[in-house]
């Protein structure tokens, strides 16, 4: 089975990082009466239930033996093993060599070289320790999180819950406590959805690389050196035992999911949805690797997509950057960065799982009960534009431009950055303002050009108090966008703003920038997705939120085209389309399509304009092939008009008006070599593949080279266009604009 990754790579012909289609509405849910261990069968569970797409916010945390150092980070049971490591030498200069002060004692109990006893060993406040189960649900609660739990095994083996699989367990050793128990109870009682996160695939393949050979079971078992025959069983059992403990109402998992018997996968996914319908629940499954986007929720790792994303996904991400667990001196992000990542998140058609960091007792940090309180906050007040929302056909605007991958870093937007979401009715749309705008708040997205406001029945600023607003004068729309009036000064401090707009009816189809939205129904009304640059197959259209034979209407963004087919796989009947319909009835085309390209149409000119210094890819006119290509102020000019023509293999080709040339990469492959222009010969260094960054941004990548457009910065007009590694410097994207 493909994975969600790969599913995005043969969508768009490009990296996994990509945006493929896009779901802008709930799809059909599915269910089964009992799952069998096959891929039919557990592809037919719904990933993303209701409730999970209505919960938006989530909390677990790192909490563990790895917790009891308290250096470097999550991963010192790994890292004290590798000489020279930080943590390695912290360890022998602290506990004394890992042969022979090794890993196991942080569980067992043991003294370091100052005489310091250590342990896992958390008490209950009831016993006179620091550890509150239910002060740490209250706490999620006051949070704004509508589920939480635990990291219940992380890579280093320890379970923290009764175990008769596993004899390194919470309940036997260390705090002689079953804490998976204890905070199903406590976040159950507060009426949060439990969530428990397990990252025990990597436990035998990898973590413990470095750990010298034991002759203890038990060590091996704790160690991950069974072999991997062995240890696939017992990666189920443990599964099967969190599932019938606690019920979880979502099994969240880490990495190498991939390495583990796919017979085990199956097991394990179709014993927990059949035990969910037993208990007569929705549950989610996720995955970083491994499954695929059918019956399970795809997770990014500290980051997230740079355009709305579909299917339905999810993010992990933790309040600190430095550390996932919690060690001495630990960095926090800021309660704005946060924030901000989670309304960017759910503007995309994602939640937002947030990782805490306790200390080894069981103490929450005041600095991260402040960021959770924090957000907390926002959500109790403004809570109405993100709890139970969903994504518009468009994310947001402004400079700053959050995700594209895993591993981006949460970022603060400013006062002309706004995220859009809608109301499940499609007839509220929430602009929220990362900043306070002025007295105008200027709404470019809703351009005349791009959108019919003449429904628009009112606007509101939402108050500082839940549930009540500011009613302000009716919007004007021009060519530049929807002007707001909002009041000449802030009305109370908030860390976003948010624009109620709502509608007479449906809220208008907004027309794209780039790829095309398709529609369910005529006149551009019900189930739609945003669709990028590619190939989609039935299965990858449905996926997408569009299902097979479903579509009435769409609207290709300027200069882009859909070729429709009859058959699965690009065969049968083939229609294209290049101008917006808005009711494929009259065409003879309607509920007729299977499997869909979006391309450039081949017939467009463009302007391909650097989001850096804002100056076009220029041929210079009448130059000799094999001249550098270079970058101009636009001004119209043939010269700076550019032709995409498919060639069939997800590659384009990029033609000059003025003198028929294309660009070529020259073959060469280091950093700031120069882009050049040469007679079209059909080789690989005059092949590109535009590669959808989000946000109508594209890298345009040589097939040759490997590399990308770069304007190379700030650089006046008349400079020369390089190519450069792909990374996430606007240097090297580029939006494509109908000239």
């Amino acid at each position: 089975m493909i994975n969600r990754r790969q599913f995005l790579a043969s969508a768009t012909g490009v990296a996994a990082t990509a945006v493929a289609g896009n779901v802008l509405a709930a799809g059909t849910a599915r269910a089964a009466t009992t799952y069998t261990p096959t891929w039919a069968s557990v592809d037919q569970h719904t990933a993303a239930p209701e409730w999970f797409k209505d919960a938006k916010f989530g909390i677990y945390y790192h909490w563990g033996v790895f917790s009891v150092p308290a250096y470097g980070n999550e991963w010192y049971p790994r890292r004290m093993y590798i000489s020279g490591d930080a943590c390695n030498q912290h360890h022998i200069a602290t506990f004394g060599d890992p042969s022979a002060w090794p890993y196991h004692n942080f569980i067992n109990g043991a003294k370091d070289l100052n005489g310091n006893f250590n342990k896992f060993a958390p008490k209950l406040k009831s016993a006179g320790g620091n550890f509150d189960p239910d002060e740490w649900a209250q706490l999620f609660v006051d949070a704004g999180a509508r589920f939480a739990g635990p990291v219940a095994e992380h890579h280093d083996g320890f379970s923290m819950w009764n175990s008769s699989v596993n004899e390194w367990n919470s309940a036997a050793k260390g705090p002689q406590l079953n804490l998976l128990q204890l905070f199903t109870d406590s976040i159950r009682a507060k009426g949060l959805k439990l969530l428990v996160a397990m990252h025990h695939a990597f436990n035998f393949n990898g973590y413990y690389d470095h750990v010298p050979a034991q002759s203890d079971p038990s060590l091996q078992k704790l160690y991950g050196q069974l072999g991997t025959t062995a240890e696939n069983q017992p990666w189920y059992d443990k599964l099967k035992e969190v599932i019938n403990l606690a019920k979880p109402d979502i099994i969240w998992q880490d990495f190498d999911l991939n390495k583990v018997d796919q017979t085990q996968l199956l097991n394990f996914l179709s014993y927990y949805y059949n035990q969910a319908q037993a208990w007569g629940r929705e549950v989610v499954a996720t995955y970083k690797d491994g499954l695929n986007g059918h019956g399970e929720v795809f997770d990014y790792e500290r980051g997230g997509p740079g355009d709305i994303t579909a299917p339905y996904w999810l993010t992990d991400d933790s309040i600190s950057s430095s550390s996932w667990c919690y060690t001495n001196g630990i960095g926090y992000y800021s309660t704005q960065q946060m924030l901000h990542s989670l309304i960017d998140r759910v503007s995309k058609n994602g939640n937002m799982l947030l990782n805490i960091a306790p200390m080894a007792d069981g103490t929450i940090p005041q600095a991260q009960k402040d960021i959770l309180l924090g957000i907390g906050d926002y959500l109790r007040r403004f809570g109405e534009s993100v709890y139970s929302t969903r994504a518009w056909t468009t994310y947001g605007e402004g400079p700053t431009h959050m995700g594209g991958g895993a591993f981006t870093a949460p970022q603060v937007g400013t006062a002309q950055d706004i995220r859009f979401t809608r109301n499940k009715n499609n007839t509220v749309l929430y602009a929220t303002v990362l900043g306070w705008p002025g007295s105008t708040l200027t709404i470019s997205t809703l351009n005349s050009a791009r959108i019919n406001v003449s429904s628009l029945t009112s606007a509101k600023l939402l108050n500082s108090t839940a549930g009540t607003y500011t009613d302000l004068p009716t919007p004007t729309q021009d060519s530049t966008g929807l002007h707001v009036t909002l009041p000449s000064s802030a009305p109370f401090s908030a860390l976003a703003y948010v624009v109620k707009l709502t509608f007479s009816g449906q809220i208008p189809a907004v027309q794209p920038l780039s790829g095309a939205v398709v529609y369910q129904d005529v006149n551009y009304s019900g189930g739609s997705s945003l669709l990028q640059l590619g190939s989609y197959t039935a299965d990858q259209l449905s996926l997408a939120g569009l299902p097979s034979r479903s579509l009435s209407s769409l609207k290709p963004a300027p200069g882009y085209q859909i070729i429709g087919y009859s058959g699965d796989n690009f065969t049968g009947t083939a229609w294209t389309f290049t101008a917006d319909n808005a009711d494929l009835r009259v065409t003879g085309n309607n509920d007729a399509v299977v499997s869909m390209k979006v391309q450039l149409n081949p017939s467009a000119w463009f302007r391909i304009t650097n989001v850096t210094d804002g100056l076009v890819l220029d041929s210079g006119g009448n130059v000799p092939s094999g001249s550098n290509l270079k970058q101009w102020t636009w001004n119209g000019s043939t010269n700076l008009q550019w032709q995409a023509v498919e060639l069939g293999n997800g590659y384009y080709k990029l033609v000059n008006r003025a003198n028929s040339m294309v660009a070529d990469g020259g073959g060469a492959t280091t950093n700031g070599s120069p882009a050049l222009e040469a007679t079209w010969t059909g080789g690989n260094s005059q092949q590109w593949q535009l590669k959808y960054q989000g946000g109508n941004r594209y890298w345009i990548v040589n097939r040759a080279t490997g590399l990308v457009l770069d304007g190379g910065g700030d650089v006046p007009s008349g400079s020369v266009t390089k190519q450069w590694s792909g990374n996430s410097s606007t240097n090297v994207q580029w939006t494509l604009t109908k000239a």
